[in-house]
């Protein structure tokens, strides 16, 4: 197969998996096997990490009114009910700090686990099951009054989110970086969900985290990919400085592209669909997914 199609076909792939909670990571990896993609190629390596990027780049996009108009409430909040602690934005660097700092002592735990279709198929279904349970518990509470005895929805806009709800979702969302499979997003939402917040609050801060966390993080691993690391005795590490051709630049650009428009839609289509349908879909797809990769490995 040329390789401007595989492009295309990887672009759309990250594109539609990257913010459904279903696991953008094996779903790339799985495809990549399949379309004969070298997975020990330091180049398609750098390839993953250009088109997740990509994807990435469509929220702030998307989001560009919501993002603007969180700045011009900051610290306050458009009701004037926050603080310089609790408004979004700073909500949303917190639950991104309680994120990394774990995630770079696990750093070798979780380099293991990407080479691991096993790990994947696992955690797959085990955030399926979840996601499921979670949900189905919630879900009566979606449309319920907010002072309806026992609703445990305490939080319906992301404007009203807590400080502990924040640093909570923000270390559930470990999880899924150290155990590829598990899905950011899904982590994210059903850890919000858990914590009192309503689906669309829940999937609105899955976005606008994942903006600071991925963008560092894939920014991270480009720069590693682009020039080589140097140990402190001076030697170069084994992973090498990556340099591309012209018609390799080109196979990036298409990956991008097609990753940025896919994931635009996915979001908006997302954000409609969630508020009357909720998770469910999703959590029955990951189980049946998780068991036909893990059949696939056996």
């Amino acid at each position: 197969m040329h390789d401007y199609l595989i492009s295309f076909l990887l672009g759309i792939i990250e594109g539609v998996t990257e913010f459904l909670p279903i696991s953008s990571t094996a779903h790339l990896r799985i495809a990549e096997s399949l379309l004969n993609v070298s997975l020990e190629s330091e180049y398609w390596k750098m390839y993953s990490i250009v088109i997740q990027l990509g994807a990435i780049l469509s929220l702030p996009v998307y989001f560009r009114e919501r993002i603007l108009s969180l700045f011009k409430t900051f610290p306050r909040g458009a009701r004037g009910d926050r603080t310089i602690l609790t408004h979004p934005l700073t909500l949303t660097l917190i639950a991104t700090a309680m994120t990394a700092a774990p995630a770079l002592a696990l750093k070798k735990v979780m380099s293991q686990n990407l080479e691991s279709l096993t790990v994947m198929g696992v955690a797959l279904i085990a955030g399926g099951v979840v996601m499921w349970i979670v949900d189905a518990m919630h879900a009566r509470w979606e449309q319920a009054k907010p002072d309806a005895p026992g609703n445990p929805i305490r939080t319906r806009q992301m404007d009203e989110m807590t400080l502990g709800q924040a640093i909570w979702i923000g270390l559930c969302q470990t999880a899924a970086a150290v155990f590829p499979g598990t899905s950011r997003s899904m982590s994210t939402i059903a850890a919000g969900q858990v914590a009192g917040m309503s689906r669309a609050a829940a999937l609105e801060f899955s976005f606008f985290i994942s903006i600071p966390t991925m963008v560092l993080a894939t920014s991270n691993e480009l720069r590693d990919w682009l020039s080589p690391d140097v140990t402190d005795a001076g030697s170069t590490a084994t992973t090498q400085a990556v340099t591309v051709t012209g018609h390799e630049v080109v196979i990036l650009a298409i990956g991008f592209v097609v990753s940025f428009v896919v994931a635009y839609a996915s979001v908006a289509w997302l954000m409609h669909w969630v508020r009357k349908h909720g998770f469910v879909p999703f959590a029955i797809y990951r189980i049946v997914f998780g068991a036909i990769v893990l059949w696939w490995m056996a």
